[in-house]
């Protein structure tokens, strides 16, 4: 991490803690409060709390052309973005998609999707459905890999930053109140339960609430339909395709329609939103990532839709194009900062239940 990012959100934070005007904004401020001086891994904690819904920024009577020239949102965006670089692994895939994560990720997708397209012609499969045009066996082969490898990085990178921010033992309590937060994204709902002003400076408005609620609880979803469609193969021989009145489609349908609405409400707020209050370098990484989410749930819902037509195996190559770079993608992209966010959560709450006693 950058020693003079570090050091600027050290000082905007002590000018912070003294004044104290936007204590019950979110997370961060209460944690502030709790501190007098902060180490660098305190700065980390502050910046993975964070939710960068700007509006500590707008209420603030100390941003420019004040000398303070506090912007609280954008330094720890961008000590926040440090921190999942250097605690990714391995580090220098992340630096790189940051920078260019449009052109990346289309560039994967493409590669993805010609090799699942290519592999038909060289791999018959044998089967209903899906697997008419490529097997079973090819995608447990393929995917298997490529989404416990990245969990596997993942872990390694919360290890790290678990060890930086000073975390230690969890008590049943922390754990709860930190998954409610998640749940309920509780710190998306401004000081006042009125939304955050991360659209409009004037503006308190709960839809970037509603589009995260909706991306998260779609993307779980879309996870639950192909878990329940591993359970009913392996532990019931209940093999695919499913019915409409199945767990797999049910789960999948739905979160398919929730993850395609909740990601364009979400891309279209980043062009809305102002890039100085956020991390400039690494926008185009960002949308990447909401465009590949969306392009995730579109593939899938239009190849339900188009099943038992010829264009189930152009549609079949697509998907899976899409859904393998995520996975592999996961723990370089925004996606990382999901685990990040809990992390930091968790720390939180440990810390509150450790200062009550």
């Amino acid at each position: 991490m950058s020693a003079d990012t570090i050091q600027e959100a050290r000082r905007q934070i002590e000018i912070c803690n003294a004044c104290r005007y936007c204590e019950g904004y979110c997370a961060v401020f209460p944690a502030i409060t709790r501190q007098k001086a902060f180490a660098d891994g305190d700065i980390t904690q502050l910046a993975n709390l964070c939710h960068n819904c700007r509006g500590c920024y707008y209420a603030c009577q100390y941003t420019e052309p004040h000398e303070f020239a506090l912007n609280l949102p954008k330094v720890l965006a961008e000590v926040r973005q440090d921190s999942w670089q250097d605690f990714a692994w391995p580090p220098q895939f992340g630096k790189v998609f940051h920078k260019s994560g449009v052109a990346i990720t289309m560039l994967i997708v493409l590669c993805f999707s010609l090799f699942f397209g290519l592999s038909r012609l060289v791999m018959p499969a044998n089967g209903d459905g899906f697997y008419a045009t490529l097997s079973h066996s090819m995608m447990v082969a393929v995917f298997a890999p490529a989404f416990l490898l990245p969990l596997v990085s993942i872990a390694i990178s919360l290890r790290r930053y678990w060890q930086f921010v000073g975390g230690g033992r969890l008590t049943v309590a922390a754990v709860k109140s930190a998954f409610a937060n998640v749940g309920r994204m509780k710190n998306l709902s401004g000081g006042h339960g009125e939304g955050c002003n991360f659209e409009d400076e004037d503006r308190f408005t709960k839809l970037r609430k509603i589009g995260h609620q909706l991306t998260m609880w779609g993307f779980l979803l879309c996870f639950m339909a192909t878990s329940s469609g591993t359970i009913l193969h392996y532990g019931f021989d209940i093999k695919a395709p499913y019915s409409l009145i199945s767990a797999p489609k049910l789960f999948g349908v739905t979160g398919g329609i929730m993850l395609t609405f909740g990601t364009i409400k979400l891309a279209w707020l980043k062009t809305k939103a102002d890039r100085k209050l956020g991390d400039g370098r690494v926008w185009g990484g960002e949308m990447a990532f909401v465009l590949l989410l969306c392009a995730v749930a579109v593939t899938g819902l239009l190849l339900y839709a188009v099943t038992g037509t010829v264009l189930v195996p152009m549609l079949l190559a697509v998907h899976l194009g899409t859904v393998l770079t995520l996975f592999l993608l996961m723990p370089f992209s925004k996606m990382a900062h999901g685990f990040y966010r809990l992390a930091a959560l968790l720390q939180d709450e440990r810390k509150v239940n450790n200062d009550s006693r």
